[in-house]
């Protein structure tokens, strides 16, 4: 495959870059663990990349807080999450991005590209919908829009994003109330890291000193086209103390879980197979 590649260096190049490729068929690369796979197996003779690793943007690269909570740039990469002290009060997502596959992996993906793959198995899309983040989009006019990450997603490898715009950052809600919250990522697949999940559930859950839950965030991948944010379920638990919870209400709170999965059979599981393992994980939070 033939291909050209524009490096811009600076957010205007960028956009520039991209307002002057809008009748070519072009994709953006970042740290190309994904990306490289997929020209791989494609035949296109007319490609641009637009590579935006040499961009010296620190605010696509960077994390800093905001009144919101926490803003990730799209260029941050694995490693820089979990160099990252501040997204630790989100266990979620580090334990999401330690599953996503080896150390050296790590150090090129980006959070962006995670996301925008769309993958319905994307490990750190999965904790970002639990975390109801937000994705910071801004199109070649230098126009900003914010999505919820939940909607960005619309199919299997489908978003919102428009051929004139890109993801620059995600913004990652703090809701803490000074008390731990209980949060985790499960991930079911033949090996822990370096594979695609069979089943994935993203988990965290606020609740006071009294273990009374005031909010919640669950999501499921690998079961359905897109990853799927378990809106019953969390509604179930509202209100409940965590610490108390029945066998009954657990197996409810797992049947609510599987209303979100339709997934399919293939080489790696049977459908039967990931909704039975989806009900167990489910009730295992607890």
């Amino acid at each position: 495959m033939n291909f050209n590649t524009i490096s811009p260096l600076t957010i205007t190049e960028l956009l520039e870059a991209i307002k002057s490729n809008q009748n070519n068929h072009f994709r953006f690369g970042a740290g190309y663990t994904d990306l490289i796979l997929e020209l791989q197996h494609q035949d296109e003779n007319d490609l641009t990349i637009i590579n935006l690793a040499k961009l010296n943007d620190s605010s696509l690269k960077n994390t800093s807080k905001t009144n919101l909570g926490i803003r990730v740039g799209a260029l941050s990469t694995m490693a820089n999450i979990l160099d990252n002290n501040d997204l630790y009060v989100f266990p979620v997502l580090i334990e999401a991005v330690k599953s996503l596959a080896s150390p050296q992996i790590r150090a090129t993906a980006t959070i962006g590209g995670n996301i925008c793959t769309a993958s319905p198995a994307g490990d750190v899309s999965c904790a970002l919908v639990s975390l109801n983040a937000l994705c910071e989009i801004i199109n070649s006019d230098g126009n900003i829009r914010t999505v919820p990450i939940v909607d960005f997603f619309t199919g299997v490898k489908t978003t919102v994003l428009q051929k004139d715009e890109f993801l620059r950052s995600v913004l990652i809600p703090t809701n803490s109330n000074g008390v731990e919250p209980v949060s985790g990522f499960i991930k079911i697949g033949n090996r822990n890291s370096m594979e695609i999940a069979l089943v994935s559930l993203a988990f965290h859950i606020i609740h006071d000193d009294q273990g009374i839950i005031n909010s919640a965030g669950i999501s499921i991948g690998s079961v359905a086209k897109t990853i799927m944010f378990a809106e019953m379920a969390i509604a179930f638990l509202i209100g409940k103390n965590i610490k108390q919870l029945s066998e009954n209400d657990k197996n409810q709170f797992a049947d609510l879980i599987l209303n979100y999965a339709n997934p399919i059979s293939d080489i790696r599981a049977s459908a039967w197979y990931r909704k039975q393992v989806l009900w167990n994980i489910s009730k295992s939070i607890f």
